[in-house]
């Protein structure tokens, strides 16, 4: 009898339907997505629109985007993951096909691009808490780190690919081409997400008021945000660790590269690279490696490595050797992130993890302007060597202080005491047609500006 082949672990949420057409969605619009990323400023520069239109543009995207995170990872609990990024996409479709419109009409004028950019950044920061919180619906436990290293894998392919494809039609055609395609990106997303139409209902409130994946229960979040000690570390962890992220990618790094590195446009392009491909190998690591018996150690681990690496940088002298070095340190942040993600998916109720998820992207997204702000203060004072000293000493300490906290260092190897505690039945892991149950819970890059915002620690 013929024997049948098996997937690779990394690959084997691949078997499972609905995470197909998710992946297939979501990495159509990050391609998408990198062609607005090459077409706006472009749009608003080639237009004489200057650098204050764009500032503002960006801005009003921006701000919108943070504000509302918290409440779209309420939606997400309330109406379901998938509900909520169809709901979205279908919003950003519409707004951006608006932009295609305005581009091909004339120059950029804020009248138009500003309420574009809000409904754009509103709809982002709905769509956030729900794309992170919807891959443990529809896959088993011991599939579900693997899964979010595919699809933050494709993200990442994606990031590298759609730069050029976005670059392409606006050197053979115009922004409003670009601005078509990531429209067009944004309505297979929604019919992607239409398609797991038959796990939304298991997603849902359940009918007559039981506890349930999408059941508000304001009590049970206090609870858990009250007794779990762990949640705080993990806030305070991710929060000190984006402080330095932030104005690593967008100031630190291109400081170096044209400042002390004396690199061309080519050879900054050629490290922001690197560390795509790293990140890439790093998360294809994690979803091979399968469960970890610590994973928060491992996670650490892998952060205060990339600590280390960030802190070599300004000290190495050459383009080729930086992109190296930068391309460990993306391993490194690849694999912890992965680790990270899975196991806060895995330990937050399921009734509870948009809402959780929503907290821990905001505290990411709160502290760029912070981090960037003291990036640029320390490259004007000191240059820019000194902040990446500060970034690594930064994200050391945070892991090390966590590290000091046993239930840090378990993270992940037990279910949050909390959710057994609260009022009402417990709720349960959304369940697939032809699946039994996994234990609750068991078993997603977004437009963001230039740079890395990590949602995990490192």
């Amino acid at each position: 009898m013929a024997r049948r082949l098996s997937l690779p672990r990394a690959l084997a949420p691949l078997r499972h339907g609905p995470f197909r057409l998710l992946v297939t969605g979501q990495v159509t619009s990050n391609l998408g997505d990198a062609c607005y990323a090459v077409a706006l400023p472009w749009y608003v520069l080639a237009g004489h629109g200057g650098t204050l239109l764009l500032g503002t543009v960006l801005a009003a995207y921006g701000i919108p985007r943070t504000v509302l995170i918290p409440a779209g990872g309420y939606l997400c609990d309330r109406w379901g993951a998938p509900a909520v990024m169809l709901a979205t996409d279908g919003l950003r479709a519409a707004a951006v096909a608006a932009l295609a419109v305005t581009a091909a009409a004339g120059p950029a004028h804020a009248a138009e691009l500003v309420p574009i950019a809000i409904v754009l950044g509103a709809g982002e920061g709905l769509f956030l808490p729900a794309s992170f919180s919807v891959i443990p619906a529809l896959l088993p436990g011991d599939h579900l780190q693997a899964g979010n290293a595919l699809a933050s894998g494709g993200t990442q392919l994606a990031t590298l690919a759609g730069p050029a494809i976005g670059g392409a039609a606006v050197a053979l055609g115009s922004p409003a081409i670009a601005f078509g395609l990531d429209a067009a990106s944004f309505a297979v997303s929604a019919a992607t997400l239409a398609g797991l139409a038959r796990v939304r209902a298991a997603t849902a409130p359940p009918a007559g008021g039981q506890a349930g994946p999408g059941q508000d229960r304001p009590a049970r979040l206090g609870t858990i945000v009250r007794a779990e000690r762990v949640l705080a570390v993990i806030l305070i962890v991710n929060v000190a660790a984006n402080l330095g992220s932030g104005g690593l990618d967008g100031v630190a790094l291109p400081a170096l590269a044209h400042g002390p590195l004396h690199a061309s446009a080519a050879g900054y392009g050629a490290i922001l690279a690197a560390f795509g491909g790293g990140a890439l190998i790093g998360t294809i690591a994690a979803g091979q490696a399968g469960r970890i018996r610590r994973p928060a150690v491992a996670g650490s681990a892998a952060f205060l490595i990339e600590a280390a690496f960030i802190a070599a940088l300004p000290f190495l002298g050459a383009t080729p050797t930086v992109a190296a070095v930068v391309a460990l340190f993306g391993v490194c942040n690849g694999f912890g992130n992965v680790v990270m993600l899975t196991v806060f998916q895995q330990w937050a109720p399921p009734a509870l993890l948009g809402r959780l998820m929503g907290l821990l992207i905001l505290t990411s997204f709160g502290v760029y302007p912070v981090s960037v702000a003291l990036a640029a203060l320390a490259g004007r004072e000191l240059g820019p060597s000194s902040f990446f000293l500060f970034a690594a000493a930064v994200l050391a300490v945070a892991i090390l202080g966590g590290l000091t906290q046993r239930s840090w260092r378990e993270f992940g190897t037990t279910r949050p005491p909390a959710a057994a505690d609260a009022p009402g039945p417990p709720a349960t892991a959304a369940q697939l047609p032809g699946q039994a149950a996994t234990a609750a819970g068991q078993g997603a890059r977004e437009r963001t500006p230039a740079g890395r915002e990590d949602v995990t620690g490192g």
